[in-house]
């Protein structure tokens, strides 16, 4: 009797096939295999590398007037959201995006306010969330203009906000934050060089971060470790100085510098000033924007109209068996433009790449200053010594 698998096959016959491949498998077994080559080698002991990059943008003085206030609230609700919508790509698509925030937002309680003591509605805060923020200044000059329960308010609110990194104030705490994202951490500190005429108060010296070299040293060369990047916000300089930096900021650019921090964000003059690489003899550099100028405003000026996002994209190349590599990669500014209608209404910030003459002939300014024209800001843009980015970089 003849007994079959499954599939019709006899025994004998699996049996011959089993025999057969065992002879193939022990011929191919009995073959030398190939020698490894060096090149071989020395693939397998070099380090693998990684590189990781992370882009920060960075606008300027959120500044808003009672005009821009009173033009955004219908039935008693305030409504922010449509000044931000030409720029809300850009933050948004950013790893991260700071803004230096000029006014404090204690609540209605203290009655709504602009120039010279500001105090905005509560609802900008989430606006400026929602728009793509993440890291918030608010050591300004007009930090106190609530004085100390105005700004504890305004940092309880940001606290009800996911995601929000406030610099430069604080309730209680360390004024050192660090923020890791791509595998690369940064470092921020923050300084104001005046609060608008109102002292700290006794009780909270520390309140605010204000310029102070002794203490600044400390906090930079304590922080510098931790981190891979350390920048600095600072609210410095005079009013309207246009695009070159007084003195005293290149000289405490230079300190920065010194203590090893790699990138300064400047604000307060309300226009843009030039950028600047400060080499060291050593070959280190800090990367300096003077000033960002205005991002949200109704300053009449045809220069303060004109403000700029920083972006810069940081680096970082490691391998298991070297120190990491740390680089500024790429640098510039975006031009933006604060248009406002006559009336002061409508106030809304666009890339000066989205905006055009027909726009500008809208502008509540242009029958007030003359020459303001899109060449008249291309005039300033050729003198801050940065790339000028004439696109979406995203």
């Amino acid at each position: 009797m003849i007994y079959r698998d499954k599939k019709g096959q006899s025994k004998a016959h699996i049996k011959h096939k089993l025999v057969l491949m065992l002879f193939i498998i022990l011929l191919f077994s009995c073959r030398s295999s190939p020698a490894t080559t060096e090149d071989d080698t020395e693939k397998d002991t070099e380090p693998r590398i990684t590189s990781s990059s992370l882009t920060l943008i960075a606008a300027g003085d959120n500044l808003f007037h009672i005009t821009i206030i009173n033009s955004s609230v219908k039935d008693g609700v305030y409504d922010f959201a449509p000044i931000y919508t030409e720029i809300k790509d850009i933050a948004t698509k950013a790893d991260l995006a700071f803004i230096n925030q000029e006014t404090v937002m204690a609540g209605e309680s203290f009655g709504y306010s602009g120039y010279p003591r500001f105090n905005s509605p509560q609802s900008l805060a989430q606006t400026v969330a929602d728009t793509g923020f993440d890291i918030v200044n608010q050591a300004n000059n007009h930090a106190m203009d609530m004085g100390k329960s105005g700004l504890i308010a305004t940092l309880d609110l940001w606290d009800t906000i996911e995601g929000i990194t406030v610099i430069g104030a604080r309730k209680a705490g360390e004024h050192a934050k660090i923020v890791t994202k791509n595998n690369i951490s940064l470092g921020f500190l923050s300084y104001a060089h005046s609060l608008n005429g109102i002292p700290l108060p006794v009780d909270s010296p520390d309140l605010v971060s204000m310029v102070n070299r002794d203490k600044m040293a400390q906090e930079i060369d304590a922080l510098r470790p931790l981190c891979d990047f350390l920048i600095v916000s600072m609210h410095w300089g005079s009013e309207y100085e246009l695009i070159e930096p007084e003195n005293e900021q290149t000289d405490l650019a230079l300190f920065l510098a010194q203590h090893n921090v790699d990138l300064i964000i400047g604000h307060h003059p309300h226009v843009l000033q030039r950028a600047e690489a400060i080499t060291l003899e050593d070959g280190r550099k800090t990367l300096c924007f003077y000033s960002l100028g205005n991002f949200v405003s109704n300053q009449d000026k045809k220069e303060r109209i004109l403000g700029g996002m920083m972006v810069v994209t940081f680096t970082k190349q490691e391998s298991a068996l070297e120190t990491a590599e740390l680089s500024i990669s790429d640098s510039g500014i975006i031009p933006v433009v604060c248009h406002f209608d006559s009336g002061y209404i409508n106030t809304k910030v666009y890339p000066l790449y989205s905006y055009s003459e027909e726009l500008l002939e809208k502008h509540a300014l242009k029958g007030k200053e003359s020459g303001l024209t899109i060449d008249f800001f291309h005039s300033i843009l050729n003198q801050l010594e940065t790339k000028i980015i004439t696109s979406d970089p995203f």
